[in-house]
């Protein structure tokens, strides 16, 4: 196959809409191959944004990127309009830390490692992540382990979904010292744990609670039973009513206050890390009010999983069900 002027053309304004530019199975959000998620995985720790072009849309691209860069495999990077390589040369480039320079940020320091059998107790800790356990964190790690060996190790992926373990040390683990507590981090999850906070609630038969200030800003599932304790700690929170008045004659929350207008312009003048809760009576309608306000840039948005119906049911019975 050769390369036809026209898509020859369409590839090089592709190649030029973006500093970066990744042609792929899929999008960034959805890869749909291993190679591909590899190299937005890579990226995604590096860069904010990025374009990417799912070839699988478009016969054409697939087979005239391949004839365009003289390469035969998917995915390809491009980085100011000049071909990178595919996933193998990425991921080298990467670790080796040449990719950092090519995208102008700038490359992680050498890390020690741990060995294969203890955590060092010197070289091996990063002093420039910080992670903070508190004391009720500490107390229920101190009884899972219930003094067998192993060490606490936190795990973000790139869609900042959090996993907490106890485990062996592996190599090329980076180490941090949350207050004396020795905490694991893989490569790829450490870039994305810098600040994390880690909790623990005996809530609900109990759980570790982490808090990321990294992940992007979403719409967060707050349980009845994690509002109850919101409502028992004494923290600042705004509670909105996502129902209508009709249904608040009927049955309503201690503290919260109608979402009406005079509720959205109250909320556009408070700080936008202000926790904000909204209920309706199943959490369909407070899910659309609580997006809203997170395309708006607030970073602590809440929706109450079941509503108040779930309330009802399982908090306070008094609360009339309808």
């Amino acid at each position: 196959m050769t390369l036809d002027t026209e898509t020859k053309q369409r590839i090089s304004d592709l190649v030029a809409s973006d500093k970066v530019v990744v042609f792929m199975k899929g999008n960034r959000q959805m890869p749909q191959c291993g190679f591909s998620a590899t190299v937005t995985q890579i990226l995604n720790q590096l860069i904010p944004s990025y374009a990417t072009v799912n070839v699988l849309a478009d016969p054409a691209i697939r087979e005239g990127i391949k004839h365009y860069s003289d390469w035969p495999t998917l995915p390809q990077l491009y980085i100011d309009g000049k071909f990178v390589g595919g996933c193998d040369i990425v991921r080298e480039m990467f670790e080796a830390g040449e990719l950092h320079a090519l995208l102008g940020v700038a490359a992680p320091a050498p890390k020690s490692v741990v060995g294969d059998a203890e955590v060092k107790e010197s070289g091996a800790v990063d002093a420039e992540i910080t992670l903070t356990l508190t004391a009720s964190a500490k107390r229920a790690l101190a009884e899972v382990q219930g003094g067998e060996p192993g060490v606490l190790r936190l795990e973000v992926s790139s869609e900042f979904e959090h996993a907490l373990s106890i485990d062996d040390p592996a190599e090329g683990d980076i180490v941090v010292d949350a207050a004396g507590v020795k905490v694991l981090l893989d490569q790829e999850s450490a870039p994305r744990a810098n600040g994390v906070h880690i909790d623990y609630s005996a809530e609900g038969g109990g759980g570790f609670m982490i808090d990321n200030p990294n992940e992007p800003a979403k719409v967060r599932p707050l349980t009845v039973a994690g509002l109850k304790s919101l409502m028992e700690s004494g923290q600042p929170f705004e509670l909105f009513d996502v129902r209508t008045p009709e249904e608040r004659e009927i049955a309503s929350l201690p503290g919260a206050r109608l979402f009406d207008a005079a509720a959205a312009h109250h909320i556009s003048h408070l700080d936008q890390d202000t926790p904000l809760v909204f209920h309706c009576h199943h959490g369909g309608r407070s899910q659309a009010a609580a997006e809203r306000f997170v395309e708006q840039g607030y970073r602590r948005v809440y929706n109450v999983i079941g509503g108040i119906d779930a309330w009802s049911v399982s908090i306070d019975a008094t609360v009339p069900r309808y």
